[in-house]
């Protein structure tokens, strides 16, 4: 298993160290979240893997409620008849029992892939692009697919649709320290990554980010379409990053964020308002961009851009 597989988020993580596993000979079990009840530490969809030999786990289903009791039921071979589903909480003592929170009820799908199963999955992810498994839980028989929809996980008509793969894109213009630092961050939170300098003396080298010569505006245009993209500019040049702006404020990206200060970020906004911006499509942009933590150095800075883009993705309204 490649020691960066926690940069592609916790599904290829998953997927990786069952995979690993079963090629070395060992068996292994995938557990899915399928639907929960009240309050539930992980939502649908969440993955676990364990190993049949010493019961090492990979990801998690419940944060720690009831992964040890799986773990004795696997090892016990409790579970032999996979598929299978289990459910945990179904009523007071039992969510008492497992430390579910008040009233939480989780269902869950028990499978053990055959060796290679998922490794088409584990190549798609690598390649940053999406899939789609699907799991028939009356005949337990797993397919991949070309991903329909916008759903992420969906249960219906006893088939379990699962997509893995970036379903948020980060287009970052502008190569260097921060872009570096939140490219990795962003990784693990499940982004596809593109990092576009047509500089030459700019580059990136963090596996599984693409880097892009074309100019910045090009690339805005190539993305216009795409609402769960997330644009950065962070070159320092405002030949590259205003240009790139005008494009980005002019669709519909879920973020659009710049760097720089309180004096240059008001000093960029006459900039878009002389290139035929309107005031309204300006007071959108997150200048400057990030949470205010007081950050200073690069890997802080990627850290308070990254605060603000979970925020901004789950409708948060964060204070800059």
């Amino acid at each position: 298993m490649s020691e960066h597989t926690s940069d592609y988020g916790s599904d290829f993580e998953v997927l990786s160290a069952l995979n690993s596993w079963t090629e070395n000979g060992d068996t292994g079990a995938l557990v899915t979240v399928l639907r929960t009840w009240g309050s539930s530490p992980r939502p649908p969809g969440s993955l676990l893997a364990i190993r049949q030999r010493d019961g090492e786990m990979a990801g998690s289903v419940s944060g720690g409620c009831v992964e040890a009791d799986l773990v004795d039921r696997y090892l016990n071979r409790q579970l032999a008849d996979c598929p299978t589903t289990l459910d945990y909480g179904v009523d007071p003592a039992g969510s008492a029992r497992f430390g579910l929170p008040c009233g939480g009820q989780l269902e869950l799908l028990v499978e053990e892939p055959k060796a290679d199963a998922l490794q088409p999955i584990i190549d798609a992810m690598a390649q940053g692009r999406l899939v789609e498994r699907r799991v028939s839980l009356s005949t337990g028989k797993a397919s991949l697919h070309q991903p329909g929809g916008e759903e992420e996980f969906l249960l219906r008509d006893a088939t379990v649709y699962k997509r893995f793969g970036p379903h948020w894109q980060l287009l970052l213009i502008g190569a260097g320290q921060i872009a570096d630092n939140l490219s990795r961050i962003a990784l693990t939170l499940g982004f596809g990554i593109l990092v576009c300098d047509p500089r030459e003396s700019f580059t990136c080298h963090i596996e599984g980010v693409k880097l892009s010569r074309d100019m910045p505006d090009d690339k805005v245009n190539d993305l216009r379409d795409q609402h769960r993209t997330a644009i950065i500019t962070l070159a320092h040049d405002p030949k590259l990053d205003d240009m790139a702006l005008m494009e980005a404020l002019r669709g519909d990206f879920f973020y659009v964020g710049a760097l720089g200060s309180k004096r240059t970020s008001a000093a960029r906004n006459k900039r878009l308002l002389s290139l035929g911006l309107s005031e309204r499509q300006i007071e959108t942009l997150r200048a400057p961009v990030g949470i205010d933590i007081g950050s200073q150095t690069p890997p802080e800075i990627a850290v308070a851009i990254a605060a603000d883009l979970v925020a901004a993705r789950h409708g948060v309204k964060s204070s800059q």
